[in-house]
């Protein structure tokens, strides 16, 4: 599979307009692979570094991926692809399965980073965390808090639950479009 190089700028809009249907955050420890759907990020720069930033709730497994390895791939469809994957690696834990072999996943070596790329979902933003920060609730207004913490909600809950996030920025360390 050839990797076609892009600036990750170039394509911010598609990425963005891509969020909200779900890509997918791909990490790595200990020859774990695990792919979670996100539908918050964005891109930007941040100290003079392309980055995205990613939220991840605090009782997630790729939480604890990323500890291990802060490293991570940024996974965005291009074209058609097969919804089960966003209903798998969206829906269930890593934790419990191995979300790659059930949706069917194929992976691509990275070339920065010890994560590798989703031949499925082929723009990929290669990144490598430089600051990661846990959000205060205390500043959130009472609808966000109602709509996306809800108190009531065990953490360990897929989708809204009382787990604030933490915000990851990751340095875009390569960016390339998967092409046979």
């Amino acid at each position: 599979m050839h990797k076609k190089k892009i600036n990750a700028m170039d394509y911010a809009g598609e990425i963005l307009k891509a969020l909200p249907k779900g890509i997918l955050l791909t990490t790595k420890t200990d020859e774990k692979v695990n792919s979670m759907v996100i539908g918050w990020g964005t891109i930007g720069v941040n100290w003079s570094k392309p980055v995205f930033a990613a939220y991840v709730r605090k009782h997630r497994f790729t939480k604890e991926q990323l500890e291990k390895n802060p490293e991570f791939t940024i996974n965005v469809p291009v074209g058609d692809y097969d919804k089960k994957i966003i209903g798998i690696c969206g829906g269930k834990s890593g934790r419990n399965i191995d979300k790659v072999a059930e949706a069917g996943l194929t992976l691509v070596e990275g070339g920065q980073v010890d994560v590798p790329a989703i031949a499925q979902f082929p723009m990929t933003l290669e990144c490598r965390v430089i600051y990661a920060q846990a959000q205060d609730k205390s500043v959130l207004g009472d609808a966000i808090l109602k709509d996306f913490y809800p108190e009531d909600v065990e953490g360990l809950a897929v989708g809204a639950n009382r787990d604030e996030h933490i915000t990851y920025f990751g340095e875009i360390v390569d960016a390339y479009i998967l092409e046979d």
